[in-house]
């Protein structure tokens, strides 16, 4: 493992490194492992090219040999963590290799980015510590491979094709795509390093603002103040350009994490905690609004008590329980089994797909909205590793582009709320093009 991670602080001409095989699992087509053999010969592929690699770290030839040393001792103890699942006791509790390395994500991101109250640049310290040590974490993936055909020539011409190994193809879509979503945060915050035409106090220090000027839901962050005239136009258009940009970048982190976290299997013991049909599992009323023959999504959500987390988390858990028991009793026709009811496949399906469209909308509507039961249960039980390595980035990805919209947007509900109070001060007559209301 140190020789293997070492070698990301070499300066290479070439853009390829080591790549260390892998031994078979039980599908016999994935091959993992949390510790390289330092024996194993190269194959000469990287997902991630030198230069790449080097930028993630921020670090180049010039890195004095103590830090070296240190960022080595550091590696080692985190890696010896991970290794023992999180047990340094040695008692073999730990939990699974696939579990540690996302709460290692987790908890990573959550000391480097905490509640992002403020749109600011990260603090230099803190940027490179997060490039190092996701680039340490990431490097796990490197050694992730499957089997794949390839031509090749032997020494007295004959062209055969033998099997070699290449990183797995999930990774090899998502990790680079991840990396880049990551880049663009990173440049978003730190384009607020330049001078802005708005700042933060503390409510202590404005005592006497009118309290409708800060959102009662975000009632702890600090409280934005804009020019007496609001932004101006150019400062404006500039927040909703990268208010766009980072709403792009959380459908991405989105997309990919449902994607990831469709792969990973429903554990038994969720399945087993399911009540027996989907009328238990939404309760009469809701069950009744999803069954009608005439079926509105929009109208149905509009209609339903979102007006707190928990009350939006638990509908999820519900919708989410119900499209598994449906998927279920479609899928186990034969014979007698305890899921099954006197309702018809296709009024079951159709049901299913309602009850996936409220979802859809529901993550759409809701996206800062906590995990759900089943998603809860997929991670802790996950013992891929590649997957717990993608759903936790993108997890993390998706919670710091969130935070991040919702910066913005405060910001932007300052500047409208200014700018709505003086044209009633100063009595607009209709003409509110002055001050950019539209």
């Amino acid at each position: 493992m140190i020789r293997t991670l070492t070698r990301r602080y070499t300066l290479r001409t070439s853009s390829s490194c080591n790549r260390t095989r892998m031994s078979s699992d039980n599908s016999g087509k994935y091959h993992q492992n949390l510790i390289p053999d330092a024996n194993d010969d190269d194959d000469g592929m990287d997902i991630r090219n030198e230069e790449q690699s080097m930028v993630h770290q921020n670090v180049g030839a010039g890195t004095p040999h103590h830090d070296l040393q240190s960022d080595m001792e550091m590696m080692k103890e985190r890696f010896a963590k991970l290794l023992l699942g999180e047990d340094m006791s040695g008692g073999g509790k730990g939990v699974y290799s696939a579990l540690a390395l996302s709460n290692a994500v987790t908890n990573l991101a959550a000391s480097i980015f905490g509640e992002k109250g403020k749109l600011e640049p990260l603090a230099p310290e803190r940027k490179a510590r997060w490039r190092k040590e996701m680039d340490w974490l990431l490097s796990v993936t490197d050694h992730i491979v499957e089997f794949v055909p390839s031509q090749q020539i032997s020494k007295d011409g004959t062209n055969m094709e033998v099997m070699v190994t290449r990183q797995r193809s999930d990774l090899l879509a998502n990790i680079p795509g991840l990396l880049k979503l990551d880049a663009i945060l990173i440049e978003t915050l730190d384009n607020f390093g330049q001078e802005q035409e708005f700042w933060y106090v503390s409510k202590n220090e404005n005592q006497d603002m009118d309290n409708s000027s800060q959102r009662d839901d975000k009632w702890w962050h600090p409280i934005v103040k804009v020019p007496e005239n609001g932004l101006s136009e150019t400062s404006r258009k500039r927040l909703q350009y990268q208010k766009e940009s980072v709403n792009q970048v959380l459908k991405a982190a989105m997309n990919i994490n449902a994607q990831v976290l469709s792969e990973i299997q429903i554990p038994e013991s969720y399945i087993d905690s399911l009540p027996k049909n989907g009328r238990e599992s939404l309760g009469d009323s809701i069950y009744k609004s999803i069954t009608v023959d005439s079926f509105d999504p929009l109208q149905f959500l509009s209609a339903m008590d979102f007006s707190t987390e928990h009350k939006v988390l638990d509908f999820k858990n519900r919708i989410e329980a119900s499209i598994l028991i449906w998927k279920r009793k479609m899928n186990q026709k034969d014979g007698w089994n305890p899921w099954g009811s006197g309702i018809s496949s296709g009024k079951r399906e159709l049901f299913e797909v309602r009850a996936e469209t409220i979802l859809l909308l529901l993550k759409q509507q809701f996206p800062g909205v906590a995990q759900s039961s089943l998603d809860i249960s997929k991670i802790q039980e996950n013992r891929d590793v590649g997957l717990a390595i993608q759903e936790s980035y993108s997890r993390v990805l998706e919670s710091l582009a969130f935070s991040v919209m919702s910066r913005i947007e405060d910001v932007l509900h300052a500047d409208s709320l200014t700018r709505t109070q003086r044209c009633s001060e100063i009595d607009c007559s209709g003409d509110t093009d002055t001050l950019g209301i539209k």
